[in-house]
C-alpha cells in the first residue's frame, strides 16, 4: 500500500501486506531496511540474491503482488517505480488504483482464503462494500438509526470511499455528512482536519460546524483510524478516541455473548502505554475483562489480542480491531440458541463478526460498528461519554540528537537508558495526584515522546513539561 498515513501530504510511503491481510511479520522488516538502503543498482541486486538464498526462497516461483495508493501526488511516481520492480522481478501483479489501506488489506485475506473454510469475501472493492453492507443491515433491522453523524475524512481517500459505502447500504440506513472531502486538492490532505489533528489539538476541526451534541468522527489520510468526539451542551470539546471505542466495543461483544449463552468465550483487551488510567480501570474494575498493555505499534497490539477467543485492540489514535480466533469462530458458529432471545443475540454477534474488519484497523468499518452499538444500547455520545472520566493528560514531542539512546522496558512505560533518567521522571511523578509519565523515542524521526497524566488538566501540563526538560537534555 503507497501511502503515508496521517502524515503531511509531501510525505509518502509504503505499508506491506501479510499473505493473511495483516501487518509485515516484525522480522521482515529488517530484509525490507537493508533493500531499502541499498545505494546501488549493484548494491541492491546482491541483496536481493543474498536474502533469496538466506531465507531459502524459490527463484522458480512465480511471486504474486496486489497494490494500491491514496491520493498523493507522489503516489503515481511511486506506483511507476514499483511496478518497474515488479517487471524485473518477473512477478504478476495487480494494480488495483486508489483504495483505503483496510481494504488493501480485505483484498489480500479475500485473494489467499479463496475457496476455503476461512473464505473472507468476494475479493473486489465492491465485495468489501457489500460485505459491511449485508453485515449493517442485519444489526440494525431491530433498531432505530441515531440520525445523522458527522464525519471529517481528511481530505484523502475515505471521503470516496465512505460515500460508496453509504451509497450500497442505502442513506435512509446510514446518514453521513462528509466533509473535508477534497482529494482534488492534494495540499489538503491533513491540514487541519482528521483523526490526527483532532486527537492532538483537542479540537473540532475549523471545517466541522455542528450543533451541540452531535456526533463526530474523523479518519485519517488513508482511513485506516477514526476519532469520535462531539461539543457538549455548554460548548465544550468532548474527545472519545481509540480508549473509548475500545470498551464501547468489548462492554458490547461481552453483552452479546452472554446473551446468546455463550459464556466460555474469553474477551480482552490490548492497550498500550498511551491508554488513559481511566479507560484500564473502566475495563478491569466495571467490565471485568483483562487487559494487557504492548509497545506501542499496531503489530504488538495484534499479536497480543490473538491470545485471546476475542481480543479487542485500539490504540489511543483510533487505530484498532476486534479479532475472532479461530476456536471462537468455530463456538458461535456452531452454537445452538435455547430461547428466541439467544437467537437474536447470535445473530447479531455473527453479523458483527462480518462487519468488523478482523485484517487490520479500518476506519470504516469502525465507524458502522460504533453506530450499530450507539443504536443498540440507546446511546448519543454524552452516555458513551459518561462511561467514565479520562484523566487530564499531555503529549509533547522532544527534538532529541540521537533518539536511540532511549531504551524502554515494562511495553515503554519505563526507560532503561539513558541512565537515572526514570528515577528523575519517578520522582516527578510522585508529587502529583494520579499522576503517571512516562518517555519513549519515535520510530521515524530524532524525537522523544513524552506522555503524562494527573487529577488536574494544569498539572498534567506541568508534569509533562518537567519531563520533557528531562529529556532535553540527552
Amino acid at each position: 500500500m503507497i501511502t503515508a498515513s496521517h502524515n503531511v501530504p509531501e510525505d509518502n510511503g509504503v505499508k506491506l501486506v501479510d499473505p493473511m491481510g495483516e501487518m509485515l511479520e516484525a522480522a521482515w522488516e529488517v530484509y525490507a531496511t537493508t533493500l531499502a538502503n541499498a545505494s546501488t543498482d549493484e548494491q541492491l541486486f546482491e541483496e536481493y540474491e543474498k536474502l533469496a538464498a538466506q531465507l531459502k526462497i524459490s527463484t522458480e516461483i512465480t511471486p504474486k503482488v496486489i497494490f494500491a495508493r491514496d491520493t498523493r501526488e507522489s503516489g503515481p511516481a511511486l506506483v511507476e517505480s514499483l511496478t518497474d520492480a515488479l517487471k524485473a522481478t518477473d512477478t504478476e501483479f495487480v494494480d488495483h488504483g486508489i483504495l483505503t489501506t483496510p481494504q488493501l488489506h480485505y483484498l489480500v485475506r479475500c485473494i489467499n482464503t479463496e475457496g476455503t473454510e476461512e473464505a473472507y469475501g468476494e475479493a473486489t472493492e465492491q465485495g468489501y462494500y457489500n460485505k459491511l453492507a449485508e453485515a449493517y443491515k442485519k444489526l440494525m433491522k431491530r433498531v432505530p438509526s441515531l440520525g445523522q453523524v458527522t464525519v471529517d475524512c481528511a481530505n484523502g481517500v475515505g471521503a470516496p470511499k465512505l460515500r460508496r459505502l453509504v451509497e450500497t447500504i442505502g442513506a435512509d440506513l446510514l446518514d453521513c455528512a462528509v466533509i473535508n472531502d477534497h482529494i482534488d486538492q492534494p495540499s489538503k490532505l491533513n491540514y487541519q482536519c482528521g483523526a490526527d489533528f483532532v486527537k492532538t489539538q483537542q479540537r473540532l476541526p475549523p471545517a466541522s460546524h455542528v450543533a451541540p451534541l452531535a456526533r463526530c468522527a474523523s479518519l485519517d489520510g488513508d482511513a485506516d483510524r477514526i476519532i469520535y468526539y462531539f461539543n457538549d451542551s455548554d460548548g465544550n470539546f468532548r474527545l472519545l478516541d481509540g480508549d473509548k471505542i475500545a470498551t464501547l466495543a468489548a462492554s458490547f461483544i461481552g453483552d452479546l455473548t452472554k446473551a446468546a449463552g455463550l459464556t466460555s468465550l474469553r474477551i480482552g483487551v490490548v492497550q498500550t502505554a498511551y491508554a488513559n488510567g481511566s479507560s484500564t480501570s473502566y475495563i478491569t474494575k466495571t467490565l471485568g475483562l483483562p487487559v494487557v498493555c504492548t509497545p506501542t505499534g499496531v503489530k504488538h497490539l495484534h499479536h497480543a489480542a490473538l491470545k485471546f477467543d476475542v481480543g479487542v485492540y485500539f490504540e489511543a489514535n483510533g487505530h484498532g480491531t476486534v479479532i475472532f480466533s479461530k476456536g471462537a469462530l468455530q463456538d458461535i458458529a456452531e452454537h445452538t440458541p435455547e430461547s428466541p432471545a439467544q437467537a437474536v443475540a447470535l445473530e447479531s454477534l455473527k453479523a458483527l463478526v462480518d462487519l468488523i474488519n478482523q485484517t487490520v484497523g479500518d476506519a470504516l468499518s469502525d465507524l458502522l460498528m460504533v453506530e450499530v452499538i450507539l443504536a443498540h444500547k440507546r446511546w448519543g455520545p454524552k452516555e458513551w461519554d459518561g462511561t467514565y472520566t479520562d484523566l487530564p493528560n499531555r503529549l509533547v514531542r522532544v527534538e532529541v540528537t540521537d533518539r536511540t539512546v532511549f531504551l524502554t522496558t515494562d511495553a515503554e512505560r519505563k526507560l532503561l537508558e539513558p541512565v537515572g533518567v526514570q528515577e528523575k521522571i519517578d520522582a516527578l511523578v510522585g508529587k502529583y495526584k494520579q499522576g503517571r509519565a512516562f518517555a519513549r523515542a519515535s520510530g521515524t524521526e530524532d524525537a522523544v515522546r513524552v506522555y503524562s497524566e494527573a487529577a488536574e488538566r494544569g498539572e498534567a501540563e506541568e508534569l509533562a513539561r518537567l519531563v520533557a526538560e528531562i529529556v532535553a537534555q540527552y
